[in-house]
């Protein structure tokens, strides 16, 4: 899956514009290379997201095309840093 609609679904990232964005910006990286938004996702990547001074790092546990909200969390594990809003 693309990186850009992982972010989405999994809503680390709650607007796929802004995950986008993000990824284009080059303040996403996958098991650290630099993401662009097309770059593949895939279970035990490790991502890390930079947004102004934080950084949130975690493991892709699962790929959903469609996930309710309340299992969203369910398919990443946080290691570092914070949730993004």
């Amino acid at each position: 899956m693309r990186i850009d609609k992982y972010l989405k679904v999994s809503r680390v990232v709650k607007r796929r514009t802004v995950a986008n964005e993000v990824c284009s910006a080059g303040r996403v990286q996958i098991n650290d290379k630099i993401a662009k938004p097309g770059s593949e996702v895939k279970a035990g990547d490790i991502v890390t997201i930079r947004f102004g001074n934080g950084e949130t790092r975690f493991k892709v546990l699962s790929i959903k095309e469609t996930v309710r909200k309340e299992e969203a969390s369910e398919m990443y594990e946080l290691l570092s840093g914070k949730e993004v809003e």
